[in-house]
C-alpha cells in the first residue's frame, strides 16, 4: 500500500521525532498533510516534534506557524541566566504561549503526548495534560542551552535525551506514521544506537534526506529546511497518488 492511500485508510498517530532547530521539516512535512487533507487523530513527539506536534494540536494551522518560525529571531527566544543552562526559556514559553491556540495538553482538540526526561530518576515522562507551553518547553530544553523546566516538583529536560523518536506515547502495534529527522548532532556519535531508526509493526516511517543543519547561530538556514521537507513531502505523495 502506498503513502497516500496509507495515511487515508484509518486514522492515524502522527509522531515527530527530536531534532535540535530542524523542527522547520516537521513544519514542512504537516503543511503538506494539512493540505492534503491526510491529518492524525492523536500526536506525539519530543523535543522538536514537542515543538510542531504540541502547536498543531493546540489547533494552530501549520500555515500560521510556519509563517511565525520563519521569522524568528534568535533574540526573540535568547535569555540567558545563571542556572543549569544558558537560557532560562521564558521568552521561549512566551512565543509558545502567543503561537498555542489553546492553553493545556487536555483541552487541545487533537490527543497529545509528549515525552520528557525526567532528570532526578533519568528516566522518559510522557506527558498529558498540564500547561503546554511548561510542557513543550519542558520537551525542548536541550542540555547545556535550556535550563530543566519544573513540572510537578521534578526537573525536567530534553525528551530526546531517552526517547529521541518520541515514541514513548505510542504503544506496541498502534497505526503510527512516524517522521523520523536524521541526527547529525555531533554528541550523538558516542551514543549510535540513539540515531537507529525504530522499526514497528504497523508503524510507517518517512524520513527527509540531506536536510539542512539547523543551530540557533544559522536559524536563515530553516527556511531551506522548511522548503526541502515541503518539497519532498509533495513529491512524495504525487508520486504514490500515481502509483
Amino acid at each position: 500500500m502506498n503513502t497516500r492511500t496509507w495515511l487515508a485508510a484509518e486514522p492515524f498517530t502522527l509522531t515527530l521525532s527530536s531534532g535540535f532547530f530542524s523542527f522547520f521539516a516537521h513544519c514542512g512535512v504537516i503543511s503538506v498533510l494539512e493540505r492534503e487533507g491526510l491529518m492524525p487523530h492523536r500526536i506525539t513527539g519530543s523535543s522538536a516534534g514537542a515543538l510542531i506536534g504540541g502547536l498543531v494540536a493546540s489547533g494552530t494551522p501549520a500555515s500560521e506557524i510556519s509563517e511565525r518560525l520563519l521569522r524568528l529571531k534568535r533574540t526573540e527566544f535568547w535569555d540567558p541566566a545563571v542556572g543549569l543552562g544558558l537560557l532560562k526559556g521564558n521568552l521561549f514559553r512566551n512565543e509558545l504561549r502567543k503561537l498555542a491556540s489553546c492553553e493545556t495538553l487536555e483541552s487541545c482538540p487533537i490527543p497529545l503526548a509528549i515525552s520528557t526526561f525526567d532528570v532526578s530518576s533519568r528516566k522518559t515522562v510522557v506527558v498529558t495534560s498540564g500547561d503546554l507551553a511548561t510542557v513543550v518547553s519542558a520537551s525542548c530544553a536541550f542540555p547545556g542551552l535550556f535550563q530543566p523546566v519544573r513540572i510537578d516538583g521534578r526537573l525536567v529536560s530534553d525528551g530526546g535525551i531517552a526517547d529521541r523518536p518520541g515514541l514513548a506515547g505510542v504503544a506496541n502495534g498502534d497505526r503510527t506514521f512516524f517522521h523520523h529527522i536524521s541526527s547529525r548532532s555531533p554528541w550523538r556519535r558516542f551514543h549510535p544506537s540513539s540515531m537507529e531508526v525504530p522499526i514497528r509493526e504497523n508503524m510507517r516511517t518517512f524520513s527527509v534526506p540531506n536536510l539542512p543543519r539547523v543551530t540557533p547561530f544559522s536559524l536563515q538556514r530553516g527556511r531551506e529546511c522548511y522548503d526541502a521537507a515541503v518539497t519532498y513531502t509533495e513529491r512524495e505523495l504525487s508520486l504514490v497518488a500515481a502509483a
